[in-house]
Formats: C-alpha cells, sequence, structure tokens
C-alpha cells in the first residue's frame, strides 16, 4: 500500500465501529501506508477539511487496543446523503480536491446503507474522472440490511443488547 489513506465513519455508532476503525489502521500501516488520516464526522466534515493525522494519537498498541474498545465513534459520525453527481457536481470537485491535497490514494468508510452508498458514487465518479484513488467500504450496521452479505459488524452487538435487556427485564422488572 503506497501514499496515504484517509478513514471516516458514518451512521449510528454501534460496539464494533471503533473496531472496524482499528482494523483499518493497524492493516494500512502493516501495508506500508505513510499517512492513515481520519475524517472528522465524516463526508459532512471532509467537506470542511476535518481531518486529523491518525498517527499523532494512534501511538503504540495500547492505543489501538484501547480504541478498539472505545464506544461510540472516535471519529465522530454523519448522516450526510451525498447526493447525485449531476444535481451537485460542486460538492464532488471539492471532496477530490481536498483528497489531492492530502495526497490521499485509498479512502475507507465504515458505516451501512448510505455510507456504502456515498462509496459507490465517489468511485463511480473517480472512475469517470480518471482517479487513481480506491473506495472501499467498511460494512458495519446493526440492521444487517446491506445487499450481498450474510451479516455484518454491528448487527451481533444489537442481537446482544436486546438478549440482555430482555434477560434484564425479565429478572427484575414486576411486570415480566
Amino acid at each position: 500500500m503506497i501514499g496515504n489513506v484517509l478513514v471516516g465513519q458514518s451512521g449510528g455508532p454501534t460496539a464494533v465501529i471503533n473496531a472496524s476503525l482499528a482494523g483499518v489502521y493497524k492493516t494500512a500501516k502493516i501495508q506500508g501506508a505513510d499517512k492513515v488520516f481520519g475524517m472528522r464526522y465524516g463526508i459532512q466534515g471532509l467537506l470542511d477539511e476535518k481531518i486529523l493525522d491518525l498517527g499523532e494519537y494512534i501511538r503504540n498498541d495500547i492505543d489501538l487496543e484501547l480504541l478498539k474498545r472505545t464506544p461510540s465513534s472516535y471519529l465522530g459520525s454523519c448522516r450526510f446523503k451525498l447526493p447525485e453527481y449531476e444535481k451537485e457536481p460542486e460538492i464532488y470537485h471539492r471532496l477530490f480536491v481536498i483528497l489531492n491535497k492530502y495526497s490521499i490514494n485509498y479512502f475507507f468508510y465504515i458505516g451501512g446503507n448510505d455510507s456504502m452508498d456515498t462509496i459507490k458514487k465517489l468511485s463511480d465518479y473517480g472512475q469517470s474522472i480518471n482517479s487513481p484513488i480506491r473506495f472501499i467500504g467498511v460494512p458495519k450496521t446493526i440492521d444487517n440490511d446491506l445487499e450481498i452479505t450474510d451479516h455484518t459488524p454491528g448487527f451481533g452487538s444489537r442481537s446482544e443488547e436486546r438478549r440482555v435487556g430482555k434477560e434484564c427485564r425479565s429478572r427484575w422488572s414486576p411486570y415480566h
């Protein structure tokens, strides 16, 4: 992996969203990425150029392990739905100017349906302008509703949450 990586989180935070971030970071560094940048608040934050160098925050294996177990979204999330290119081409132009400014070669986006839709739109646009950037979606959804997947990270945590909640209600609730 030559060059820089950008990773973002989108959609609802699950118990595994930061584990996915840790996996992207660790794998990118093992594969030889120069820098791994994180986008604050997903694609919406990227439009405002809210980017940080994750290497300044993840300095060792302990930091990586802590990240995997940190609740919520470490980078922050958004629910911004990327419009079609034909409707708002200036958004795509702005995004690719920023990606080129940071010499991004690989773009990872962790999330559910809308996040995978964003990755597809960016990838399609990138191909149309002959961009060398590779766009990769990292599926994460509690709904388990992504096409062509058996199950996704996040779904198991939701199932466990429901099981534990039901068990707690049956043990301690006078209404069981």
